[in-house]
């Protein structure tokens, strides 16, 4: 059950800790930051994860100017192991994720006391690090989560790969563990159908107006894109907003009730000025309309409201 009225008490507010022990692809030397050549030979997002159903990373031309270069990419995109992040030069987080999954080659990989780390291809103050986290309420939450690359023979690699403060936003415990992870688990466990496989983008809305903290304006609503293919063929597509009210103070960040919808691409596209090409024909949603002209959103109390 998603629940969108759950407000946290302090015994809630502990971190979200992943590990997998050893098979560190950094630097001996610094295990807070993996080098260039640690990262070289990842296997990044790929478009043609879902076969004939061919999903590219979403087009950023309109916000080309907030792209953080990464040197030797045209495209700005930094690649992990099964998955891809592209970040934003002026908030120091992700514009989005990219991730490829397979559920039939899934791998568990134990979870600890695995150490954030900043990615050595980038300028370490184009990331936001710990001090955004320290003795406050926020958690790093994992944008790409922890389980969903970890597949094949590399997924102890990939697991690792998704501590690094590229993939990490802050996102209160409840938030995080709860809420969002509800909806995750619903919809990849309704979605990995032909071959268990399925493409999900996740990011958050950069609003103008987003409360200021420790130099990081944060995001109020995070959003996820999922493409997969139904047991008969059909490609499908299908999105979600989460998002929730904010008080800032000079000592804290007081939450309010969640609120989950089911969007269309189109909506999410709106928000966060992607372009995620043709993905909209298959979702359902993003060629209706309300009465007032407003993109159609489904408020979601539980996983019998999600349509898929």
């Amino acid at each position: 059950m998603i629940d969108l009225s759950y407000r946290p008490r302090l015994d809630d507010l502990r971190p979200l800790v992943s590990t997998d022990e050893g098979l560190l692809a950094l630097d001996a030397a610094d295990v807070r930051t993996s080098s260039a050549s640690a990262l070289a030979e990842r296997q990044g997002y790929r478009a043609e994860h879902l076969g004939e159903f061919v999903v590219p990373l979403p087009d950023t031309s309109a916000i080309a100017a907030d792209l953080l270069p990464v040197p030797g990419n045209t495209d700005a995109r930094l690649d992990y192991e099964h998955f891809s992040i592209v970040m934003s030069k002026s908030r120091r987080l992700a514009l989005f994720t990219g991730v490829n999954i397979d559920g039939s080659a899934s791998i568990s990989v134990s979870r600890g006391g695995d150490p954030w780390a900043f990615d050595g291809r980038i300028p370490e103050d184009a990331q936001a690090g710990d001090e955004l986290y320290a003795n406050n309420d926020f958690d790093r939450g994992h944008l790409v989560r922890r389980e969903d690359p970890n597949w094949g023979p590399t997924a102890r690699v990939a697991n690792r790969d998704t501590f690094h403060f590229t993939n990490c936003a802050p996102q209160l415990s409840a938030f995080n563990q709860r809420t969002w992870l509800s909806l995750e688990d619903y919809i990849l466990g309704n979605t990995r159908r032909v071959g268990e496989r399925a493409t999900v983008f996740t990011g958050p809305v950069f609003r103008e107006n987003d409360p200021v903290y420790r130099g990081i304006a944060i995001p109020l609503a995070y959003w996820k894109v999922v493409a997969f293919i139904h047991d008969d063929g059909r490609p499908s597509a299908s999105a979600y907003l989460i998002d929730h009210d904010v008080e800032l103070t000079e000592q804290s960040l007081l939450f309010g009730a969640f609120k989950t919808y089911q969007r269309s691409v189109t909506a999410i596209e709106g928000l966060t000025n992607l372009d995620f090409g043709e993905l909209h024909q298959f979702d359902g949603f993003s060629n209706e309309e309300d009465a007032t002209g407003e993109a159609v959103r489904r408020l979601i109390s539980g996983p019998e409201d999600i349509l898929v």
